[in-house]
């Protein structure tokens, strides 16, 4: 049995310090189905779920002009409800067993038309924030070439105008929160004698 020929040393250590091909990440994984032991894991994956639930009934609305309802309780109590074409409309019917009157045509085009503009609005707020967090990685940029400690000691000069309008609304911010502040504090006492 003959063994297979032997790369140079140097393609060798190349080929061991090359990273795995394919994915990185685990990626999405399916959860067990069983209780959260502990409770602030418990409250985050409630609202990532219900969020996801919400999303997901608005879609079934929008998709098959279902009229439905869902009322969801925290571990705390607490009631959230989603209704489409509302809570009201859906559980306040007079007669338990009464199906929920169709909406028309014009009603549901303008559900439809208004689930659109939500998922449009979603997509400006991303981009909006994608902007926000470019503009203040400018600002801590020239901060830190320039040598400086604190924000409020950017250099303005070297910000461009899309920065100047956010970082004069976030030293605005800064002193009334300073402000705010020093109100809370409790006056100066009177010099004792």
């Amino acid at each position: 049995m003959t063994q297979p020929p032997r790369l140079h040393p140097i393609v060798e250590q190349a080929t061991k310090t090359l990273p795995p091909l394919g994915k990185k990440t685990k990626g999405r994984q399916r959860r067990e189905n069983r209780r959260v032991e502990k409770k602030e894991s418990r409250q985050v994956t409630f609202s990532k779920r219900k969020s996801g639930l919400w999303k997901k009934a608005a879609e079934l609305a929008v998709l098959c002009r279902a009229s439905l309802a869902i009322v969801v309780f925290s571990e705390a109590g607490k009631a959230f409800a989603f209704g489409s074409p509302s809570t009201d409309a859906v559980l306040g019917c007079a007669d338990a067993l009464a199906p929920v009157p169709a909406a028309d045509d014009v009603e549901w085009e303008a559900l439809e038309a208004l689930y659109r503009e939500t998922e449009a609005k979603g997509v400006e707020v991303a981009a909006e924030a994608e902007r926000m967090s470019a503009v203040g990685k400018k600002v801590v940029e020239v901060q830190t070439q320039a040598g400086k400690r604190f924000r409020w000691e950017a250099d303005v000069e070297a910000l461009g105008e899309a920065e100047l309008p956010v970082f004069a609304r976030a030293l605005q911010r800064l002193r009334d929160n300073v402000r705010r502040h020093a109100d809370k504090m409790p006056s100066a006492a009177p010099p004792q004698q």
